[in-house]
C-alpha cells in the first residue's frame, strides 16, 4: 500500500479511530494486524519472509539470554545472520553474483549458463532485515534484554508507518514505546498531521514532478549532453531527497499521531559542509546503523591510518551494495568512501585556508563543494548501468549555446520548468529559515498567522499542482 494512494487514505483514518477506541492492551493486536495487511497488500505471499524472520530472531534472542557466556552465545546469533542475511542474498543478491561471475569468467572465454532465480524483490526487505539484525546483535551484546511478549516483538518488525522504508528504527527505542498507553492527545495528533502534509508536498508536488524530467534523460542517456545531463541530475537529486525524506516525514508523521516517536532520518542534507556532515544528515537510521554494526566492529578510526581509510571504504561500498544489486551502486558507496578519505587527508589545508577568509565565504564555499559531489555521484545512483553512467558522464562535458534554449529538455514547456524552479525555491527557503533563521519550519510555527498561511499554501500546490498517477517511492526498491 502506498501512502500516496486512496487506499491509505482510507486505510489511516480507519485504524487511527480503531486504535483510540479500543482498550490499550489490545492495541497491539491492531497495529500487528493493520501492518501485515498493509505489506500484504503488495504481495501477500511475502509476509511469510517477514514472519520466519520474526519467529528466528525471537527465539534466537530468548536462548542468548540463556547463556551467560558470550562466546557460546555466537552460534545463535550465527543463525539469526544466516537466515535474515540468506533471504535478503537470495531475493536480492542472488542473480547479481551469479551475473557477475558469468560476466568475468566470459572474459577469459569461460562460458557457462548463470543460474537466474525469476522472484520478485520483496518491498521493503533491506528494512526490516537491519531491524531485525540490530535487535539480535543488540542482545547478544547485552545491550538490551530480549523481548518476552512475541506479539510485541512481531509488532516491532511490522510496525506499518516505516516497514517498507524506514526510518530503520534501533529496539531499545522503539519497543519500549509499544508498551507506553498513548490518549488521545489533539496537539500531539494536530503535529503529527503537519508532518505528513509537508512529506505529501515533498512527494507529490515536487518528487513526482521531477520525475518524468529525470527518466527522459536517464532513460535514454545516449540523446541528451551536456546542460540537459547536468539539469536532469540537478532535478534527481531534489528528486530523490524529496521522495525518501517525504516517505521518512510521513512515516514519523503517522506514527506521532498514534504516540509514538520515531527517528529524524534527514536533516537539510544539502546544507551540509562536507560530505562527512552531509552523511549525518541523510538517510541518518542508514548511515548510524552502518557506523554502529559495520564501521566501528571493524575498528573505527581507534586503528592505523590506512585501516582507517579501509574501514571506511568498506563500509561505503557494502552501504552502496545495500542500496541495489547493481555496480552502479557499489561505484556511488566507493565515491562516497573516497570523498571521505580524500577529506581527512586534506583537512589541514582546508583549514589553514578557512581561517583566512570570511566565514561566510567560507561557509558558502563548503556548502557548494559539497553538493556538487554529491550531485556527481547521484550520476552512478540513478544511471541504469555503469555503462550508461559514463555515457552521461561523457555527454554531460559537450555543451554549447544552443543547448540553453528551454535547458534542452525536448516536450517541456517552460512554464513547467519555471514551476519546478519556483518550488524548489520555496522548498529550500523554507528549509534555510530552518537552518539558519528559525527553530522550525513556518509550518509548525508558534506564530498562528504564519502556521495557518502555511497549511493553506501547501495543501494548494499539493492539490493544484500534485501529480497523482501513484508513483511508487524510490527507495521501495531497497
Amino acid at each position: 500500500m502506498l501512502f500516496n494512494s486512496l487506499a491509505f487514505v482510507l486505510f489511516f483514518p480507519i485504524v487511527i479511530l480503531l486504535y483510540f477506541l479500543i482498550p490499550y492492551k489490545y492495541r497491539w493486536i491492531l497495529l500487528l494486524i493493520a501492518s501485515y495487511y498493509f505489506y500484504m497488500c503488495w504481495k501477500a505471499e511475502y509476509i511469510i519472509l517477514i514472519i520466519l524472520s520474526t519467529v528466528i530472531d525471537y527465539f534466537v534472542a530468548i536462548r542468548m539470554s540463556q547463556i551467560p557466556e558470550k562466546k557460546k552465545r555466537k552460534k545463535w546469533l550465527y543463525l539469526s545472520l544466516f537466515v535474515n542475511l540468506g533471504v535478503l542474498f537470495t531475493f536480492k543478491y542472488f542473480n547479481f553474483f551469479s551475473g557477475s561471475v558469468q560476466a568475468v569468467l566470459n572474459n577469459f572465454n569461460i562460458f557457462y549458463e548463470s543460474v537466474v532465480f525469476k522472484l520478485l524483490l520483496p518491498v521493503g526487505i533491506s528494512f526490516y532485515t537491519f531491524q531485525t539484525l540490530s535487535y539480535s546483535i543488540d542482545v547478544y551484546n547485552d545491550k538490551i534484554k530480549p523481548e518476552k511478549h512475541f506479539g510485541i516483538f512481531a509488532l516491532y518488525v511490522s510496525f506499518f508507518p516505516q516497514l517498507v522504508a524506514g526510518p530503520i528504527e534501533r529496539p531499545d527505542r522503539l519497543l519500549p514505546q509499544f508498551r507506553q498507553k498513548f490518549d488521545f492527545d489533539y496537539t500531539r495528533v494536530v503535529e503529527g498531521l503537519r508532518m505528513m502534509l509537508w512529506g505529501f508536498f515533498l512527494k507529490l508536488v515536487i518528487a513526482d514532478r521531477l520525475a518524468p524530467i529525470v527518466d527522459k534523460v536517464y532513460n535514454h542517456p545516449h540523446n541528451y549532453e551536456g546542460v540537459a545531463v547536468m539539469m536532469a541530475t540537478f532535478f534527481f537529486s531534489f528528486q530523490i531527497f524529496c521522495d525518501f525524506a517525504g516517505y521518512s516525514i510521513i512515516a514519523r508523521g503517522a506514527a506521532k499521531v498514534m504516540g509514538y516517536d520515531l527517528m529524524q532520518n534527514f536533516r537539510r542534507p544539502y546544507f551540509a559542509r562536507s560530505i562527512r556532515e552531509f552523511w549525518q544528515r541523510w538517510h541518518i537510521s542508514l548511515s548510524t546503523w552502518f557506523r554502529d554494526y559495520v564501521y566501528i566492529p571493524l575498528g573505527g578510526n581507534r586503528v592505523v591510518k590506512w585501516r582507517w581509510y579501509y574501514n571506511l571504504m568498506v563500509t561505503f561500498v557494502v552501504s552502496g551494495l545495500w542500496h541495489g544489486a547493481n555496480w552502479t551502486f557499489v561505484i556511488w558507496g566507493f565515491l562516497h568512501g573516497l570523498y571521505l578519505i580524500i577529506g581527512i587527508l586534506t583537512d589541514p589545508i582546508r583549514r589553514n585556508i578557512s581561517e583566512k577568509l570570511p566565514a561566510f565565504l567560507v561557509h558558502g564555499v563548503q556548502i557548494s563543494v559539497t553538493f556538487i559531489l554529491a550531485w556527481f555521484a547521484w550520476i552512478f545512483f540513478r544511471a541504469n548501468s555503469v555503462g550508461d553512467a559514463f555515457t552521461l558522464i561523457q555527454n554531460l562535458f559537450k555543451i554549447d549555446a544552443s543547448q540553453f534554449h528551454l535547458l534542452h529538455f525536448p516536450k517541456v514547456e517552460a512554464y513547467e520548468l519555471v514551476v519546478i524552479f519556483l518550488l524548489i525555491g520555496l522548498m529550500t527557503l523554507f528549509y534555510a529559515m530552518e537552518e539558519w533563521g528559525f527553530k522550525r519550519l513556518p509550518l509548525f510555527s508558534e506564530n498562528v498567522v504564519v502556521r495557518w498561511a502555511t497549511y493553506v499554501l501547501l495543501m494548494v500546490l499539493i492539490i493544484g499542482l500534485g501529480v497523482y498517477t501513484s508513483n511508487d517511492f524510490i527507495y521501495f526498491q531497497f
